[in-house]
């Protein structure tokens, strides 16, 4: 039996470029932008000598970078994902990036397949910006959930601060000092910029919107509606922090009882494609007796279609909203 490698030279080749992504990230930055550090990013700056009005502009600079660069080629669909993920990266860097992991793809399989030139440069340019991509998107992913999950006991400490008699931005203030990135760093900025003039409600709601995320959203109206009208700041927030801590709860037994569906999801959405791969390695001849016909390129595309919208409503059928 004839066993063709090209399928897992493919895989391997992109799973070895995205690694590569992370390795590069790593070694120019280091431990310095670690979403698990005890000691948060921009208290590490300070620490080390760092004007106070310096670290607020390459924190800034480093947060909104990524949306004002949106018309650069290739770039533009994960600017938004780059921004949450707050990516130290500068957009032109990314691409640089891009373009670099693209001439090591087409490098890899000039060097472990057969295929043309023109397919090996489509393929390799696929392979550098969907690794920068699933890159990027992971780190989104992951620093939303941990600010998700820091929020509550960040809001629980600013209700003890205001308690004992500090003011609201001494309580963002400690928030900035006490809580890991990558919650920290951003209560950081907020406690700057109200340092230099801006308005903390402001400052929240630009965080929320940024985020794109609900609850900062209730923290940034209730601030707003208490420096309007008044009212006891700690008792708003303590009911905040219950409400919070209640729906990330309740996010968490969701994901918990839709796990088994979304695995069953993923199983069957990706069968297909790893059973394509497998006949390809196991049997590279098995669809030379009908691949010259006249309906096999539209039977091909029919699967496709049929794959991308089992793709589509599996996710669906999983994705409950709360």
């Amino acid at each position: 039996m004839e066993i063709s490698a090209a399928p897992l030279i493919y895989i391997s080749i992109f799973v070895g470029v995205l690694l590569l992504v992370e390795g590069i990230y790593l070694t120019v930055f280091g431990k310095s932008i670690s979403l698990n550090s005890r000691v948060n990013r921009r208290l590490e700056l300070l620490e080390k000598g760092t004007p106070r009005e310096q670290v607020l502009e390459q924190l800034r600079k480093e947060m909104s970078q990524h949306m004002r660069r949106t018309s650069i080629p290739l770039y533009s669909i994960l600017s938004e994902k780059a921004q949450k993920a707050n990516i130290a990266f500068s957009p032109r860097q990314l691409v640089v990036i891009m373009a670099a992991l693209s001439a090591v793809s087409f490098l890899g399989l000039t060097f472990g397949t057969e295929a043309s030139a023109a397919v090996r440069a489509l393929v390799a340019v696929g392979m550098g910006v969907g690794a920068v991509y699933v890159w990027v998107n992971n780190k989104a992913k992951k620093r939303l959930s941990l600010i998700e999950e820091q929020l509550p006991d960040a809001v629980e400490l600013m209700v003890r601060s205001l308690r004992v008699g500090h003011p609201f931005s001494s309580a963002i203030g400690i928030v900035a000092k006490e809580v890991a990135d990558p919650l920290g760093s951003e209560f950081g900025i907020i406690a700057d910029e109200a340092a230099y003039g801006r308005d903390i409600s402001e400052s929240l709601k630009a965080l929320a919107e940024r985020m794109d995320m609900q609850d900062l959203r209730f923290l940034a109206v209730a601030v707003a509606i208490q420096q309007q009208s008044g009212g006891n700041l700690a008792e708003i927030l303590e009911g905040l922090a219950k409400v919070i801590r209640a729906r990330f709860k309740l996010f968490r037994r969701v994901k918990a009882i839709t796990a088994e569906a979304k695995w069953s999801g993923m199983f069957l959405s990706m069968f297909p494609i790893v059973a394509l791969v497998m006949i390809n390695v196991l049997q590279p001849n098995y669809y030379d007796d009908v691949k010259d016909t006249a309906a096999f390129i539209p039977a091909a595309l029919i699967v496709v279609a049929f794959l991308v919208v089992n793709v589509v409503f599996m996710k669906m059928m999983v994705n409950i909203k709360v």
